[in-house]
């Protein structure tokens, strides 16, 4: 029962979260929307921040599972999940429930460095391009961390452009890039 009900109030605060922005949404409203009293909300979370934080592990873990999953289930070798990466990302980004990185969305709003959201944001950032990058060494690319950070960084402003401009086609201006630097430095 205690997991139901942390998990209801996590389901609320993302949902919140992706349409209404992080610091746009009070904690009251996230008690009505879970349907909770606001002592069983700082049972669970203690502060909004706490709340905040795990929102975004929570959503980037979601992300990461799904992508990992994504790439083992349609290609074999690491070298042919580096070149299926961009159709994963434009698969996810297709879908109704693409509301952008987690990480991203919570360093715009929190951007002072000293900041618990915007260094977990960092933290999140680099675990996702250093998964990128262990694909390229895996794959034998000469350089993986330099691809990595190219990929990712790739896929994070293709992420970013999808945002602010619906439909756009930007995601395949990044998968044309990608191929080339995956090409260039195999």
């Amino acid at each position: 029962m205690a997991s139901d009900m942390r998990e209801r109030i996590l389901t609320a605060a993302s949902r919140l979260f992706q349409n209404n922005g992080i610091n746009a949404t009070g904690v009251d409203t996230i008690v009505a929307e879970a349907g909770i009293a606001k002592m069983t909300l700082y049972k669970y979370f203690p502060a909004k921040e706490d709340l905040i934080l795990e929102v975004i592990r929570q959503r980037s873990r979601e992300f990461g599972a799904w992508l990992g999953n994504r790439l083992d289930t349609g290609a074999r070798t690491p070298a042919k999940k580096l070149q299926l990466l961009f159709d994963a990302v434009e698969e996810w980004m297709a879908t109704p429930q693409f509301s952008g990185l987690a990480f991203i969305e919570a360093s715009v709003e929190f951007p002072q460095p000293e900041s618990a959201v915007n260094q977990l944001s960092a933290e999140l950032s680099a675990e996702f391009r250093d998964y990128i990058t262990d694909l390229a060494r895996q794959a034998g690319i000469r350089a993986p961390e330099a691809l990595g950070m190219q990929l990712a960084m790739l896929i994070e402003g293709a992420v970013l452009s999808q945002q602010l401009s619906k439909n756009s086609a930007d995601l395949e201006y990044a998968k044309q890039a990608a191929r080339v630097l995956i090409k260039s430095a195999g």
